[in-house]
């Protein structure tokens, strides 16, 4: 009888733990791009990093929702081999940071971006390029 009450309490902790681990990231959205980039998210806030011919972008939201950008600062770093190139970001748009310029994103390029959002810390988030 003790044997069988110590299993069902293991059993039931162990459960119980599965059940929180998998909850710790549900947020209520998914972490789809909406502009054809890369997703990350860092701080519960969702940075998606898109780059074209003569530009890159960070769009953001919160939750799902477009997060402001006015009055935000961010720069990004992009990881090319051995190669290294940083950009300023300034706000574009209600949730949208951009720098103007030629940037080399291809599969194997890693990036780190470091946003400040007006009256928050600032936010150091990654991305891998595939």
């Amino acid at each position: 009888m003790k044997k069988t009450a110590i299993l069902l309490s293991a059993l039931a902790l162990s459960a119980s733990g599965a059940v929180f681990a998998a909850g710790d990231h549900q947020h209520g959205h998914d972490h789809k791009p909406l502009h054809g980039g890369v997703v990350a998210e860092a701080s519960d806030i969702d940075f998606e990093l898109v780059a074209d011919a003569g530009s890159i972008a960070l769009f953001v939201r919160d939750h799902g929702k477009p997060a402001s950008t006015q009055d935000a600062t961010a720069k990004v770093t992009l990881l090319n081999g051995t190669e290294k190139t940083e950009a300023v970001l300034v706000p574009a748009g209600a949730n949208k940071l951009v720098a103007q310029g030629a940037y080399k994103l291809g599969a194997g390029t890693k990036a780190v971006a470091t946003v400040t959002l007006a009256g928050k810390k600032p936010v150091s988030v990654r991305f891998a390029i595939r």
